[in-house]
């Protein structure tokens, strides 16, 4: 049987042991229903092979090789992956569109005496309604944007806000970035895609009747954009604005950035791509704070000089409506708590 997926909220109440993609790897990795494995009937290298030999030769010998390749693939996942499961598993089977590859993936398992259903249209159906939540439905509930100059520790105060209850997206986890040219993590960031769908299931599973807190982002996180109705609400929505000396901010960055700082060569690295608008002595400035390991120094003067006038012209302070100003002068773990609860109480009556 084919399941229709309506809403993505359905995903989290379907009756199923396991959702499966049997897309190829490199399929999956753009992206994926949440929550799916990846047990591929064909790989990378078979699914081009057999998609050439459709278009350039026969359709007949290109679907009997592929009958072959999914035969012998699915023996590989009956012995491997799915070799502990007993008589009573259910999984939800897709592919691309709901088409040969899960529809003879899926003949196999029902085979054997599983209960097995496919997602009627595959991967598309899902990507669809993702499509709708982001791009042609308004944003669900009330947006409040917290705003300030780097360094104000705006993200490690929006999950002190999630611990104590409140509503939050994390933009910038849900990119992988930490939003500047500093801002890049380990393992990259996810395609625009993966983005989109990670940001979709958090959308959905908001209560439209509460407040919803997240960094006032310019419309790019990193090279990941901001979906238009989330962008939308952003640009209409009331504002808090941290305000932190900047040797406060400076202790801060060097906690925050600790990962940084430990790969010099990395950290000069990153200095060098600013030359094009910097000149040539403050580069040479950094670039020998960071060789002594004057991490707050450095924090210091990237803030006064480059960071912070491009936030005053550029679209941080411009991210919705003027709103309360909360002066902080202590960001260690008890302040942050400290600016959680008052920061709750803001967005409460905003």
């Amino acid at each position: 049987m084919a399941i229709e997926l309506t809403s993505l909220a359905d995903l989290n109440t379907l009756p199923f042991d396991q959702i499966i993609d049997v897309r190829s790897p490199a399929e999956y990795a753009l992206d994926h229903i949440p929550g799916a494995i990846n047990l591929p009937v064909l790989s990378d290298e078979e699914r081009a092979r057999v998609g050439t030999i459709y278009v350039q030769d026969s359709r007949f010998r290109a679907r009997k090789l592929g009958a072959a390749l999914v035969a012998r693939n699915a023996a590989i996942h009956l012995e491997g992956a799915l070799s502990d499961k007993d008589g009573s598993y259910r999984p939800l089977v897709y592919c691309w569109r709901g088409g040969q590859r899960s529809g003879s993936f899926a003949g196999i398992l029902a085979q054997i005496g599983w209960r097995v259903d496919l997602v009627a249209g595959g991967y598309r159906s899902y990507r669809r309604l993702v499509a709708e939540c982001l791009y042609e439905t308004e944003f669900p509930a009330p947006v409040v944007v917290l705003g300030g100059n780097t360094g104000t520790a705006k993200t490690d105060i929006l999950h002190k806000i999630a611990a104590l209850g409140g509503q939050i997206i994390d933009l910038e986890g849900l990119a992988n970035h930490r939003g500047s040219l500093f801002g890049a993590r380990e393992g990259g960031q996810p395609s625009q895609k993966a983005f989109e769908g990670a940001l979709a299931q958090k959308i959905t599973a908001l209560d439209p009747a509460r407040p919803v807190l997240l960094e006032a982002e310019s419309s790019k996180v990193g090279d990941l954009f901001v979906p238009p109705s989330l962008w939308k609400a952003m640009q209409a929505a009331p504002r808090l604005t941290l305000d932190v000396p900047v040797d406060e901010r400076a202790r801060y960055l060097v906690r925050a950035y600790s990962d940084l700082i430990v790969d010099t060569d990395n950290l000069v690295n990153i200095i060098n791509k600013l030359r094009h608008l910097h000149s040539a002595d403050q580069i040479e400035l950094w670039l020998d704070l960071a060789a002594n390991k004057a991490f707050e120094a450095l924090a210091k003067g990237l803030m006064g000089q480059h960071y912070d006038p491009r936030y005053t012209k550029q679209s941080g302070p411009h991210i919705g409506r003027a709103g309360r100003v909360l002066s902080l002068d202590d960001l260690s773990e008890t302040g942050l708590d400290l600016a959680a609860a008052r920061l709750m109480e803001f967005a409460q009556n905003l």
